[in-house]
């Protein structure tokens, strides 16, 4: 079977279920096609071949054996450098973490492998997963294999850019501010950032998090197909105790009317042509598969949600980690924080307790909202896919940064999930669109991105373009 690389995540699995294909050589492929195409994007950045191939091994034995290696048996994928995985450094793309081995594995990662995945390699991450754009002092920066003048977008740059130019057939990303729905549509590729409660995550090597990390960043699944984006969020939801969050929520609700709010300025965003164009033929595309589809004007909070999101994200303990980015050096994360100040800075317990139950507030109407439209269409962001390392060009440039992204800051505060659909081109950039509904209703999100995606989408994966 040639060029194995470019099959789907399910392909895949089926292909070595049904003994078509090895997971050996399902691994040897991923391993060949990143020696090919990673030294021009430096997507993965830190592999164990052996242990790769070990790994494989271990999946074709079992299979030999009549065993059930699970879902995602002998599939190559990808985890982030912000999770820990037992034996490797959980360093976030900081050199003061550089050395911090993790001793067991993030539920995320445990989920996976009983799934029967094979983990490939680590992606590449911006310091602190802070920035919309990847690059570190510890491992270098990652470029689009698309455009290499185009972001790859951030925190899980490293996550889309592989996935996109074949390096493993699904990867795991991680989301607080759209650090899995930025990327994806940066790339080209689709990704989902599940509910609250959804995927168990953990990582035993670091402190626990402040409240607004447990309650705003998700773990959730990048891949080249919506269906492969099912098979991924089904292997990572997996239940595991060390989550306190976790909840049992079926991965299928109830049937629900298949209609959809289409909203092209939430709350004033100053939506590009490009993305409006978007948007309008997503919800053509979703007509056409029989959904209803209304324009309204207006969505419930997702400024005001911003506002909260950012004091819950870096108020609590802001100092502190101004101090860490000084003490690593690190230019984006240095001027992610300091862009943030007026927000973040000198935050009281009071203030925390005031974001907190604005997060009730704005989540119940959200909530409501949906009740009546089961999903909403809106856009990713206000602009095609930033240059690179736009945010650092001055304080003009990052603020319009901050402003094109306010559906990635602003939704996470509610726990809802959320998927980014790529559905084409722009010339060079690609272009795609969000889709939002109820908690725990990531099948509504995912069948209505089906419905999306069955009309068209950029090819993938594709080899890395030069600049």
């Amino acid at each position: 079977m040639s060029e194995i690389w470019r099959l789907s995540a399910s392909q895949v699995a089926a292909s070595i279920r049904q003994r078509k294909l090895s997971a050996t050589e399902a691994a040897q492929a991923a391993l060949a096609r990143l020696d090919a195409v990673n030294p021009q994007l430096n997507a993965v950045v830190d592999w164990r071949p052996d242990e790769v191939l070990q790994r494989a091994g271990a999946i074709d034995a079992a299979l030999a054996r009549g065993e059930d290696p699970g879902p995602l048996a002998g599939v190559p994928v990808t985890v982030k450098i912000n999770i820990d995985q037992a034996g490797f450094a959980t360093s976030n793309g900081l050199n003061l973490q550089k050395d911090l081995i993790a001793a067991t594995s993030s539920p995320v990662v445990d989920n996976l492998l009983k799934a029967g995945a094979v983990i490939v390699g680590r992606t590449n991450t911006p310091a602190f997963s802070y920035r919309w754009f990847t690059g570190n002092q510890l491992h270098g920066t990652t470029l689009n294999p698309r455009d290499a003048t185009l972001t790859p977008g951030g925190s899980s740059g490293g996550a889309a850019s592989s996935v996109a130019a074949g390096i493993g057939h699904l990867a795991h990303g991680t989301d607080i501010a759209g650090s899995i729905r930025y990327p994806a549509y940066a790339c080209g590729v689709h990704g989902l950032r599940p509910s609250l409660g959804r995927v168990a995550a953990w990582n035993a090597a670091l402190p626990e998090r402040s409240i607004g990390g447990q309650v705003m960043a998700m773990s959730g699944p990048i891949a080249r197909t919506v269906h492969d984006l099912r098979l991924g969020l089904a292997a990572m939801a997996a239940p595991d105790a060390r989550d306190p969050w976790w909840c049992p929520a079926p991965l299928v609700g109830p049937d629900a009317p298949r209609t959809v709010a289409l909203c092209l300025r939430p709350d004033g965003l100053d939506t590009q042509p490009e993305i409006v164009s978007a948007l309008r033929d997503a919800a053509d595309r979703l007509r056409d598969a029989g959904w209803t589809v209304d324009e309204v004007d207006a969505l419930p909070p997702i400024r005001d949600a911003l506002d909260s999101q950012v004091v819950l994200w870096m108020g609590d303990g802001y100092e502190a980690m101004v101090r860490a980015a000084e003490r690593e050096g690190d230019r984006g994360a240095i001027t992610a924080l300091a862009g943030q100040a007026g927000l973040a800075q000198g935050i009281t317990a009071a203030q925390l307790s005031a974001a907190l139950v604005k997060r009730a507030t704005i989540t119940r109407l959200w909530q409501m909202f949906l009740e009546r439209y089961p999903v909403v269409l809106l856009p990713v962001c206000a602009e095609l896919p930033f240059a690179a390392d736009l945010d650092l060009q001055g304080p003009v440039a990052y603020a319009r940064v901050w402003q094109a992204q306010l559906t990635m800051i602003g939704l996470p505060l509610t726990g809802l999930p959320a998927l980014t659909v790529s559905t084409g081109m722009v010339g060079k950039s690609p272009v795609g669109v969000q889709l939002v509904a109820g908690r725990f209703r990531e099948d509504l999100c995912l069948a209505a991105g089906e419905a999306i995606e069955a009309r068209g989408v950029p090819p993938m994966p594709i080899d890395p373009v030069a600049a």
